[in-house]
């Protein structure tokens, strides 16, 4: 079994916030605020109180789509979580996939930006992990996530989502510093894998320069064999994604992203079960992002495009039944309910889109269809960072083969 020196997962975490929009306060917000429908064809870009925060997220509902955004009035997002049953766990892609890690019996060391109780009391015990912060800050994220067929109506606004999704929005310093501990290159210098994330909540061009160059350094001391896997995000500042790829893309060996962030990077909407818009699509993003294997996880698939993507079958799978199970169990899954998905059929439209997307692309893609799931309010939070965080393990147990 591997030690945790072996895994190590960055670069950042946090405390969340989560909840579940209802629309009875969200209509009541709407009447108490004002809000037109033509508000939510243009959100506003930047969220700067409340009444920013709920136009935002009503524009998201009405396309039933994901995002996250810096919010400039940290308070609030305390404010709106107030409105709603909430709950507080642990948050950031390498911090849910280290969780998820530690659940699979594959140890892993966490580099984290801020520590506090909360955190120290949700990491489960045993938990590697360091720090650079030098003292413990507390600056909770707003996790919404909304079920499928939410209808808000209020004046003359008539919203109903016509998927389920979820919804990030951020005041935290200690992320948007994002620094790094002297001693991450000594701990890279002995891993087999490595997981880059969390430059998207950076703000400061300056700052998130010197960063990548420090990040750089460190990766040198990566062993050949180690593989390291970069998680895209919406980024604060939509710019700096292209600052970040430039500066790291020769150094990434999978590089991953969500239908979001897909359909961000081409400008359009993408039919995702239809083979020829997903071809194309795969083709002019692996074209802008030239990583050796380029990672799409979606609702309905998983993919890996690349001169190796096959040697990715199984962390493509792994990945997409730990994200369904999560999808359907939330934190609360057993082996048995894994057990059980597993023995699930594939959605027949993923399994036939899978083996049309192989007749146009060759071996150069493997694709994994998702599976046939009808769950009445499933959880949205979290299904990227889970599916990471399977795909990383089945890296490792492969390795140990």
């Amino acid at each position: 079994m591997a030690d945790a020196s072996r895994v190590v997962l960055g670069l950042g975490g946090c405390v969340d916030e989560e909840l579940t929009l209802t629309a009875d306060v969200l209509e009541r917000l709407v009447t108490d605020y004002g809000i037109a429908a033509a508000e939510l064809a243009a959100p506003p870009s930047a969220v700067n109180g409340e009444r920013d925060l709920v136009v935002s997220i009503l524009g998201y509902v009405a396309r039933g789509r994901g995002g996250e955004h810096f919010v400039a009035a940290a308070p609030a997002l305390e404010t709106f979580a107030g409105r709603f049953p909430h709950r507080t766990t642990l948050g950031g892609t390498s911090v849910r996939a280290g969780i998820l890690l530690s659940r699979l019996g594959v140890p892993s060391t966490l580099h984290l930006v801020s520590v506090n109780d909360t955190v120290r009391r949700l990491l489960p015990a045993g938990t590697e992990y360091v720090s650079s912060g030098v003292a413990d800050t507390y600056h909770p994220h707003l996790i919404v996530q909304y079920h499928q067929g939410l209808r808000i109506r209020a004046g003359d606004v008539d919203v109903t989502a016509p998927f389920p999704n979820r919804l990030i929005y951020v005041n935290d310093p200690a992320n948007s510093a994002m620094r790094l501990t002297d001693d991450l290159g000594d701990r890279l210098g002995r891993a087999d894998v490595f997981l880059i994330s969390g430059f998207n909540a950076m703000r400061d061009e300056a700052e998130l320069d010197r960063r990548l160059a420090e990040l750089r350094a460190h990766m040198r001391r990566l062993p050949p064999r180690a593989v390291t896997y970069f998680e895209d995000a919406a980024y604060h500042e939509p710019a700096f994604s292209r600052r970040v790829r430039d500066a790291l893309l020769d150094a990434i060996d999978v590089y991953g992203l969500n239908e979001d962030e897909l359909q961000s990077y081409l400008g359009r909407p993408v039919d995702l079960l239809s083979p020829d818009q997903v071809a194309d699509a795969l083709t002019a993003v692996h074209a802008l992002i030239p990583a050796p294997t380029l990672v799409l996880h979606t609702k309905y698939w998983a993919a890996a495009l690349g001169d190796d993507a096959r040697r990715y079958a199984d962390a493509l799978d792994t990945g997409t039944l730990l994200a369904a199970t999560r999808y359907a169990h939330g934190d609360d899954f057993t082996d048995a309910d894994v057990d059980r998905l597993r023995r699930q059929p594939r959605r027949p439209e993923s399994v036939a889109f899978a083996r049309a997307l192989g007749e146009r692309l060759g071996d150069r893609v493997h694709c994994v269809p998702g599976l046939a799931l009808d769950v009445a309010n499933p959880t949205t939070i979290g299904l990227g960072d889970t599916f990471v965080g399977g795909f990383l393990a089945a890296l490792v147990r492969q390795e140990e083969r």
